[in-house]
This record gives structure tokens, C-alpha cells and sequence, in this order.
């Protein structure tokens, strides 16, 4: 179990990191209304979406890894906002945690997105960005607080926009200036 001692060092993702990173996602698309997906993902199908997230440029990949166990504790992404050439310096930002430890404890979350998000900013600084978008799924406080507390300021609620689970779930918009 990860103790408020675990050193953890965030990096970009690598190939390697596919694994871990899909089964934190499945998590959410299995279990959350935090993410739309509604099937989950083998690796082979999750490899385009680790591909487009390079070293460098606008759209990457951070990793939150824990020092000793090289277990993988979440990761944070920007990704492409729209596909149309206009949004080219605007991103759409997010973090995903993962739920538990290999060795079936909970991990401690505490500063784990704060790192995320704090290297992922920190790696954008130089890229011709403009904006940064996301997307919290209602209700979210802990991610409505991460977001604010990086400077994301709230802009509108999409109202009922996605259906999972047998319902409708709002999803509220953060932007913030790069």
C-alpha cells in the first residue's frame, strides 16, 4: 500500500506503460460516468491513443509512477480539443487515478493529480497553446477542485449530454488560459 513516504516521479508515457494505462481507463469506463465510453478497451485498441500522445508537442502523456514498485498511479493527457485546423492551440486536458494498488489496498490519491497536472502545464509551457478545456462529469469534486485549483475557471454545464448507466449525466466545462 502507498504511504504518504512512496516518492513519486512523473514521466511521459512509453509503450510499455500501455497495459496499466488501459486497465485504469477500463476502471472508469466500467465503473464511473466519468468517462462516456461505454465498452472497455483491450491494449491493441487503446495503442492509437498512447501513439498520439508524443514526447513532445501539444498533445502528451504524463505518468504518475510510484519510484520503487514502478507501479503506475494515474496519468494526464492533452489531447486535441476539435479536429478542425482553428483549434489547433487549444487542448482539452484530463487525469485519470488509478483505483487500486496491485496489492489490493487503495492508493493514497492525495497529490497525485497535483503532480499530474503540474508536469503536464509545466511540459505545455513552451507549445503554442492558447487554451485548455475540460470536461468534469457531474458530480466531481475532487476533479472540480483539481481544476480549479490549477486556474481553470468554470464556463457552462452541457445539461443531460451523455446517458450511462441507465441515466443522464451533466457535464460542466473549466477552461483555462495557457
Amino acid at each position: 500500500m502507498l504511504t504518504e513516504s512512496t516518492e513519486v516521479q512523473v514521466r511521459p508515457g512509453v509503450e510499455g506503460d500501455l497495459e496499466a494505462l488501459t486497465d485504469i481507463y477500463n476502471h472508469y469506463v466500467r465503473e464511473t460516468p466519468i468517462t462516456f465510453d461505454t465498452e472497455v478497451f483491450t491494449p491493441e485498441e487503446r495503442r492509437p491513443w498512447l501513439l498520439s500522445h508524443p514526447e513532445d508537442g501539444p498533445y502528451r502523456l504524463m505518468v504518475a509512477v510510484a519510484a520503487e514498485s514502478q507501479e503506475i498511479l494515474g496519468y494526464a493527457t492533452s489531447s486535441p480539443h476539435r479536429a478542425k485546423p482553428a483549434y489547433g492551440t487549444t487542448v482539452e486536458t484530463t487525469v485519470y487515478l488509478a483505483p487500486h494498488s496491485p496489492r489490493g489496498g487503495t492508493p493514497s490519491r492525495r497529490g497525485i493529480g497535483t503532480l499530474l497536472y503540474k508536469a503536464l502545464f509545466e511540459a505545455l509551457s513552451g507549445e503554442d497553446l492558447h487554451r485548455a478545456y475540460a470536461g468534469v462529469a457531474q458530480p466531481n469534486e475532487a476533479s472540480t477542485r483539481l481544476h480549479e485549483r490549477f486556474g481553470f475557471r468554470y464556463v457552462g454545464t452541457y445539461r443531460e449530454v451523455g446517458r450511462k448507466f441507465g441515466r443522464y449525466w451533466d457535464v460542466a466545462w473549466y477552461e483555462k488560459e495557457l
